[in-house]
């Protein structure tokens, strides 16, 4: 019986060290480089950026000669057939004409025959024509426009991808630190469930020696007993926090995850606080993108009023043909150059409407640019407050957990003594617990801010940005 139970307690040994193996521990690091591998909006912005290059490459393509290749076979099941003056009676008529001018025979006006018309066919069964074209636009305003119009739109794409890389970076920071906040609330919360199961133990110790009421057992048990669902409702959270991580990375739910950090307080320098105003107005990513979509619009402004431009192209063929009824084809050569010039006159209305629907575009995102512009100077300001309301209140709170957990100790040692209450330990296990959540919290608060503050002021990590060279580089 013994022998079984060390077998089993070895093989759960093994299943634990097993299990704690396939945890994935993170840092935030490991975090943020996982989601710019994985995440699903990252992809997108570089599909974009191919995209983008691709058609770069295509408007320079209509600017390029155009070569083309035909060749057609073609055989006549029935021939046509046109109606055209009878060549018998016109030469019968001819021959008798001459013979009566010339005396051979005397003239008889009824040796003439009528003057009509016959179905006559005069195309041949079999057909073919083999034929090569070269075209190159010499003036188009619409192709030369598309190509700086793609190429606006090439850059629109990278200034796209810095910006979904700034968003996924602070979304990784906010999962991560969520998960993080969860772990530090649930283990302050599992310590203050531990004093009181060590308070209980001790109490009934000494209820049984009869130094304590069954009351002051009585009480310990209900705040032991309140305090079981707060972690197990503390565990969910977490577990939630770490499946919402887990989304970010795109990674499998199944996948066990950890997080490894610490909540690092550093003050940020409120001095110059008009300066973060100006550089967020400068250097907002999503302000960026908007202006130079506003440059994307200008430019199909200009393709839509190209129509009224004229195109001109030169152009050269060469065609290889050949015609028979029997396939023994009697074959020529022909070639053409020339120029074509080709000018719209009017389309009822048609051009002028699309380049006013193109301007209305255009200041639409005029007024789009304004409003995030307002929008980010009210988030900049809204940021710069909580910051300030954290740092003006962080060191006074590191002060009253550090008051509170020696308010605990001196509550816990006068009741050993004898000389304090149950009441005391617990107001002063509350009074911790809330302290120590309140610094978890604030600290929170604070690198949460500072992040967000960072993505409205366009910063980003250049390490993070250089996974993603080849693309920015197009």
């Amino acid at each position: 019986m013994r022998f079984t139970k060390i077998v089993f307690a070895a093989f759960f040994s093994m299943a634990l060290t097993l299990t704690n193996a396939q945890v994935k521990m993170l840092t935030l690091e490991d975090a943020i480089k996982t989601a710019l591998d994985n995440n699903r909006e990252v992809k997108i912005s570089k599909m974009n950026i191919d995209k983008a290059d691709a058609a770069v490459d295509e408007a320079f393509g209509y600017a390029l000669p155009s070569v083309d290749i035909s060749a057609n076979f073609s055989h006549l099941v029935e021939k046509p057939k046109t109606p055209f003056p009878d060549f018998e009676a016109l030469l019968t008529n001819a021959a008798y004409n001459i013979l009566f001018d010339e005396g051979v025979i005397p003239r008889d006006d009824n040796k003439y025959l009528p003057i009509s018309t016959k179905l006559q066919s005069f195309a041949q069964a079999n057909s073919f024509e083999t034929k090569a074209q070269v075209t190159q636009i010499l003036f188009n305003s619409a192709v030369f426009r598309g190509i700086g119009a793609s190429q606006i739109y090439l850059d629109l794409s990278k200034v796209q991808l810095e910006s979904t890389v700034a968003g996924t970076v602070l979304d990784v920071k906010k999962a991560f630190y969520g998960v993080l906040v969860s772990k530090e609330l649930l283990q302050i919360m599992q310590t203050s469930l531990t004093n009181a199961e060590e308070n209980l133990s001790n109490v009934n110790a000494y209820n049984k020696q009869g130094l304590t009421s069954d009351f002051d057992v009585l009480q310990v048990e209900v705040r032991v007993e309140n305090l079981r669902p707060q972690v197990v409702e503390l565990e969910n959270v977490l577990e939630n926090a770490k499946n919402g991580l887990k989304i970010l990375l795109n990674i499998s739910q199944n996948q066990e995850i950890d997080v490894k950090g610490e909540f690092e307080y550093n003050p940020v320098d409120l001095s110059e606080a008009n300066q973060y105003n100006e550089r967020a107005l400068r250097e907002n990513l999503d302000i960026k993108s908007l202006q130079i979509k506003k440059n994307v619009d200008d430019e199909f402004i200009n393709l839509e009023r190209a129509d009224y431009w004229p195109s001109l192209a030169a152009f050269g063929s060469l065609a290889y043909s050949g015609s028979s009824d029997e396939f023994d084809f009697q074959t020529y050569n022909t070639a053409v150059v020339g120029l074509s010039l080709s000018m719209n006159l009017f389309k009822g209305g048609r051009v002028s409407n699309k380049v006013e629907q193109a301007l209305i575009a255009s200041r639409q995102t005029e007024e789009q640019i304004t409003q995030l512009q307002d929008y980010v100077s009210s988030q900049v300001s809204d940021k710069l407050l909580a910051l300030k309301k954290v740092q003006l209140q962080v060191e006074a709170i590191q002060r009253n957990v550090e008051l509170a957990q020696k308010a605990y100790t001196i509550a816990t040692v006068r009741y050993k003594e004898g000389t304090g209450t149950q009441l005391e330990i617990k107001n002063a296990d509350v009074e911790l617990q809330s302290a120590k959540t309140t610094l978890i919290r604030s600290i929170h608060d604070h690198i949460i801010a500072n992040a967000e503050l960072e993505k409205l002021l366009g910063k980003v990590n250049p390490e993070y940005l250089a996974k993603f060279n080849n693309y920015l580089e197009k």
